[in-house]
C-alpha cells in the first residue's frame, strides 16, 4: 500500500483509510476488530473515527461506541501498529454537550473523553468535525449563504481553539491537527493564524470526495497543493451508490438505505442513477471492478489524498482491499472526465 505525507505533520499515512462509523451499530465489535486486523495486514494501518460515532442511526445511547470498540482493540494489541484519527463534534448535536460549539475550553474536555474511550494516551490526528459558522457540505451547497457570518468572531474562535490545541500538542496528547467539512477560505484562515501564532498547522481536511462529488477539484485542490494540506476523502463510494447496488430501485438487506437512510443523506436524486450508470459502463468496458475504479480515482488526483472507506461487513472489506494497488490508465481517466462533464454534481 502506497503511503503519502499527512500534510507537514511528519506522519506518513496509507492511501486508504479504514472508516469506523458503523462500528457499534451495523458492525459488531468482533467484526470491527477483524476489520482492523485485516486492514493492517493489507498495509492500511490508518483508522478514522469521531466522538459522535456510530451512525445508522446517530443516537445518544450509542455515542462514543465506535471509539470504545477501537479502544478495546488497542488494549489487546500494539498501539504503534495503528494511526488513529478522531474528531471533535461541531455545534448542533443536542445529545453532545447540548449542541455547544467548538471552543478553546471544550478541546481538552473532548480530547480527554476520546483518549479514555480509545484507551490510549495520544491521538495521531485530531480533527474538527465541522465549523461552528456552518458548512456547505452535505448538500447544503445548494442554499449556502455566508452573509450572516461574523468574521471577527470566527477568527477569534479559531485563534482560541488553536491555542488550546497547541497546549494539547505540548502535553503529547495529540500529534497533528486536521479540519473536516471546511472551505478554502476557512482552511486558509486556520493556516494563516497558525503561522502567526505558532499553533499547530492544519495537516489535513476531511471532505466528501468521489466520482459523484467533486467540489474539492477547484479552490480546495489549489490550496491543498500549495499549502500541503492532505485531503482525507470521505464517501469515496458515494455511500454505496458507486457500487451499483442501488440501481434499478434495489435496496439490499443490511445496506445503508435499508436501515433508515432512504435518500442516503440527500444523495438520491433524479440524476444520480444516470451518473452511476455512466461510471459502471466505463468499469465494465475496461474490465474493472466499479468499487476498485471509484477508490483508485480518488487517490490518483493531482493532490495528496487518503481515501476513507467504510465496510459494514468483512466480505465488503475484502472486496475493497483487493483493489488497493490499482492504478487507472489515461484512457479510463479521460472517459471519467467525459462522464463527469455529462453528469456534473448529480446531488
Amino acid at each position: 500500500m502506497k503511503t503519502i505525507p499527512l500534510g507537514q505533520s511528519g506522519i506518513m499515512v496509507p492511501e486508504f483509510c479504514l472508516g469506523s462509523m458503523t462500528f457499534g451499530t451495523q458492525t459488531s465489535e468482533a467484526d470491527a476488530h477483524t476489520q482492523i486486523d485485516m486492514s493492517i495486514a493489507a498495509g492500511v494501518n490508518f483508522v478514522d473515527v469521531a466522538e459522535m460515532y456510530p451512525v445508522n442511526p446517530i443516537s445518544a445511547e450509542t455515542q462514543g461506541r465506535s471509539e470504545e470498540i477501537i479502544g478495546s482493540w488497542i488494549a489487546k494489541n500494539r498501539r504503534e501498529d495503528l494511526i488513529v484519527a478522531t474528531k471533535h463534534s461541531g455545534a448542533g448535536l443536542k445529545h453532545i454537550r447540548d449542541g455547544a460549539p467548538i471552543t478553546g475550553a471544550s478541546v481538552p474536555e473532548v480530547i480527554e473523553g476520546s483518549l479514555r474511550r480509545l484507551q490510549t494516551d495520544v491521538i495521531d490526528l485530531y480533527q474538527l468535525h465541522w465549523p461552528n459558522r456552518g458548512s456547505y457540505m452535505f448538500r447544503q451547497n445548494w442554499t449556502f449563504d455566508p452573509s450572516k457570518q461574523n468574521r471577527a468572531e470566527t477568527l477569534d474562535n479559531m485563534a482560541e481553539v488553536l491555542d488550546a490545541l497547541q497546549r494539547e500538542v505540548e502535553k503529547g496528547r495529540i500529534r497533528a491537527f486536521g479540519l473536516s467539512n471546511e472551505s478554502a477560505w476557512g482552511t486558509a484562515q486556520w493556516l494563516r493564524l497558525a503561522e502567526e501564532s505558532g499553533g499547530p498547522r492544519a495537516a489535513s481536511i476531511q471532505n466528501e470526495y468521489s466520482l459523484l462529488c467533486r467540489m474539492f477539484d477547484t479552490d480546495l485542490a489549489e490550496l491543498s497543493v500549495n499549502e500541503d494540506v492532505t485531503l482525507l476523502a470521505f464517501s469515496p463510494l458515494g455511500t454505496g451508490l458507486l457500487t451499483g447496488k442501488y440501481q434499478n430501485g434495489a435496496v439490499p438487506e443490511g445496506s445503508r438505505k435499508s436501515v433508515g437512510s432512504a435518500n442516503l443523506g440527500g444523495r438520491v436524486s433524479e440524476r444520480v442513477f444516470g451518473a452511476v450508470d455512466a461510471y459502471l459502463r466505463i468499469a465494465q468496458k475496461h474490465g474493472l471492478d466499479p468499487v476498485h475504479m471509484a477508490m483508485a480515482f480518488t487517490v490518483q488526483r493531482p493532490f495528496g489524498c487518503s481515501s476513507i472507506f467504510g465496510a459494514t461487513t468483512v466480505a465488503q472489506l475484502e472486496h475493497i482491499l483487493a483493489g488497493r494497488d490499482l492504478r487507472l490508465s489515461d484512457e479510463v481517466l479521460a472517459e471519467i472526465d467525459t462522464a463527469h462533464r455529462a453528469h456534473p454534481m448529480p446531488y
